[in-house]
């Protein structure tokens, strides 16, 4: 039976940590994800769970941290935003290529410089080709709903992979909302117990992690784990279906809003979803054919699925909340493109950037775009790329 409640989103990934109980979480505090590791480990030092907490000097160390222990045969997890992301990256690759399915609760927050807080998704983005899979939330029922997931995921035997769960920092993270919690029994019966085949302290099956490979090696190496996470794919609807068993929630790739007619779409990942329903919402009062496509698995990438989606409208608005700095446009503008171009999609597509650093993403300015690409198509309108909406 559900159990209703009021949560941060930094809450709910928190309670779902919580009712998981991981066997390990090293981490290191960085706005503003910093509430996770402080909420689990009240949950430890009260005896709710029995999860070994450690802590260390940086997030490069969290990583190194989290690596040992889940090679070790551990099931662990940490947390972090930002430049704590960054510090990571030789980490996150190790983790991805050494086929660690370890989790780690993401709170998006701009990256440097100039140096900022707030939220966009330049971290994640950033990390989009370390090999994790990334799924991504609007709200704070997804983001725990997305933790609970997790682990089943990563840790399936034809994935093997780590985990990022992702939800925007301060719009989320630590924004109170309404939200539907499992019984921790549904959770610890659905999640279940971690069992590698393989792992460090197997007396019985000695194995090395992370060695010097050769170069008549590394190309099988990369391969292998580019089928790992192809195969994710096919998980991540599996355990989605088992989800909805238990929740009576749906969850795939991504989330059709009103799409079933609509001619003019948005395409965008996270909590801006909600303020791009409202646009919707009101713009259908007024006989705009308008929807919404909300990316929430980033990696792996379904790009066949989303050209799918859009093959029926007339024009898509993709929308990036991070810079991509190769003056072609973000880095959603190039893939939705790129996956609408191989799979012989030609609508028509206009990539826009907006909320670099937390910049306010209106009501007015999902309308506007949705009217840009009306205008585009019914009279011929330039399509003026790469827009950054907001912009003084």
């Amino acid at each position: 039976m559900a159990v209703k409640e009021r949560m941060s989103g930094n809450e709910a990934v928190s309670y779902a940590i919580r009712q998981i109980n991981p066997d390990v979480m090293p981490a290191f505090p960085i706005t503003p994800s910093t509430e996770i590791p402080q909420m689990v480990s009240s949950y430890i030092a009260n005896g709710e769970i029995d999860t070994e907490f450690i802590p260390v000097e940086s997030e490069h160390s969290s990583m190194s941290a989290a690596i040992g222990a889940s090679a070790a045969g551990a099931r662990t997890l940490t947390a972090t935003s930002s430049a704590g992301l960054a510090f990571m990256w030789e980490e996150l690759l190790l983790a991805a290529s050494n086929r660690l399915p370890v989790a780690l609760a993401l709170v998006l927050r701009t990256l440097s410089g100039p140096i900022n807080i707030n939220c966009d998704h330049s971290d994640g983005m950033g990390a989009r080709d370390t090999g994790w899979i990334q799924i991504y939330a609007e709200n704070n029922q997804e983001a725990y709903d997305n933790f609970i997931q997790a682990y089943r995921i990563a840790e399936h035997k034809d994935v093997r992979l780590p985990i990022m769960i992702c939800q925007d920092g301060f719009i989320t993270s630590h924004a109170v909302e309404n939200i539907e919690l499992l019984e921790d029994d549904v959770v610890k019966t659905f999640v279940g117990e971690y069992e590698p085949e393989e792992f460090l302290l197997n007396p019985g099956k000695p194995v090395s992690v992370g060695p010097y490979a050769v170069s008549n090696y590394v190309m099988e190496g990369k391969k292998n784990q580019l089928i790992a996470l192809e195969n994710a794919k096919q998980v991540i609807l599996d355990v989605a279906r088992e989800f909805a068993g238990i929740s009576g929630r749906e969850y795939g790739f991504f989330e059709e809003y009103k799409m079933e007619d609509a001619q003019y779409v948005m395409l965008l990942i996270g909590s801006a979803a909600g303020t791009a329903k409202d646009a919707v919402d009101e713009l259908r009062e007024s006989g705009v054919k308008a929807g919404i496509l909300k990316l929430r698995v980033f990696r792996p990438f379904p790009a066949k699925e989303i050209a799918e989606a859009l093959k029926g409208c007339k024009a898509v608005a993709i929308l990036d909340r991070c810079e991509s700095y190769n003056t072609n446009g973000g880095v959603l503008g190039s893939e939705v493109t790129a996956a609408l171009y191989q799979n012989r999609v030609m609508t028509e597509a206009v990539n826009y950037m907006y909320g670099l650093g937390g910049r306010d993403f209106t009501v007015e300015d999902a309308k506007g775009v949705f009217l840009e690409l009306q205008n585009i198509v019914e009279n011929g309108a330039p399509a003026e790329q790469f827009k950054y909406i907001g912009l003084r």
